[in-house]
């Protein structure tokens, strides 16, 4: 089938258009859609969004599907209590959406010239800048953000205004000038002696750094993390089945024997969902 053709269009809208309708009804007789708030779907939002995150970091397309269809839910939930209250409805929230994307896009809309990447990143910032009345570039960062996703969100909007080093080397030097920094509050220091406050500092510092150099290599650092969270995940599950299945307790064998269970594990190429929990 072809998606994208625009015989699909009237197929796209009717299945929006139902979805519209099977909420309208949902919230008029189902007891727990109609006691829903902004506030109690805040949190299962949440948990929807990390659900959709991590069907596309499996690569799940069947999964992902799924979990598009329960961030839209959620989406369309909150601009149905809003129309309740007579301050918006779906509509509104779509026609604002394509007046901004249009305003943000004078390079497609307009006369404004943006050949590169960078050009449009930075037509971007500085409209937002105008549309919002900030006075910060970094004004647009949302506070409650996990600070690895922050710190990401600064540095790209840090860039936009052409704040950024020129080549990914100057960041790796600064990368290893903030691990000395860090190396430098453990030298020769008896444990107990340690300034924990600034060797945190330290520690921020060279997270901040290696996050930036990510960044110009063009890995995003909370994906890798996450495929690291995984991979450990898999060959620490690998290492309890495997010396279960020998008549171990993990708490009974040393270091180096669960070692050899480890170096097991690293011959597997575990795919990024969990292989031993579906065994």
């Amino acid at each position: 089938m072809d998606y994208n053709s625009p015989d699909r269009r009237p197929a796209q809208l009717a299945a929006f258009g139902r979805l519209l309708d099977v909420l309208e009804r949902l919230r008029a007789e189902c007891p727990w859609d109609k006691k829903q708030t902004l506030e109690s779907l805040r949190h299962l939002t949440i948990e929807e969004t990390y659900e959709l995150s991590d069907a596309i970091i499996r690569n799940d397309l069947p999964d992902l599907k799924k979990e598009i269809g329960d961030v839209f839910l959620h989406l369309i939930f909150y601009a149905k209590i809003a129309s309740e209250t007579g301050h918006f409805d779906v509509a509104d929230v779509l026609n604002a959406q394509c007046d901004k994307l249009i305003f943000r896009h004078p390079h497609i809309y307009g006369e404004v010239r943006a050949d590169t990447e960078d050009d449009v990143k930075r037509n971007w910032e500085q409209l937002k800048l105008k549309e919002k009345g900030n006075t910060s570039v970094l004004g647009g960062v949302p506070t409650s953000l996990p600070a690895l996703v922050k710190a990401m969100r600064i540095q790209e909007k840090a860039r936009g205004a052409g704040f950024d080093w020129e080549k990914p080397d100057q960041v790796w030097d600064k990368v290893q000038e903030e691990l000395g920094e860090f190396e430098a509050e453990f030298a020769h220091a008896d444990p107990a002696s340690i300034n924990q406050e600034r060797a945190a500092a330290e520690f921020g510092d060279l997270l901040f750094s290696l996050i930036n150099f990510a960044r110009h290599a063009g890995i995003n650092p909370e994906e890798a993390l996450e495929r690291t969270n995984r991979k450990f995940i898999n060959r620490f599950q690998y290492l309890e089945k495997e010396a279960a299945r020998d008549g171990h307790q993990l708490q009974d064998l040393t270091l180096a024997q669960m070692d050899v269970y480890w170096e097991q594990a690293k011959k597997y190429n575990f795919a990024s969902t969990s292989s031993i929990d579906k065994n």
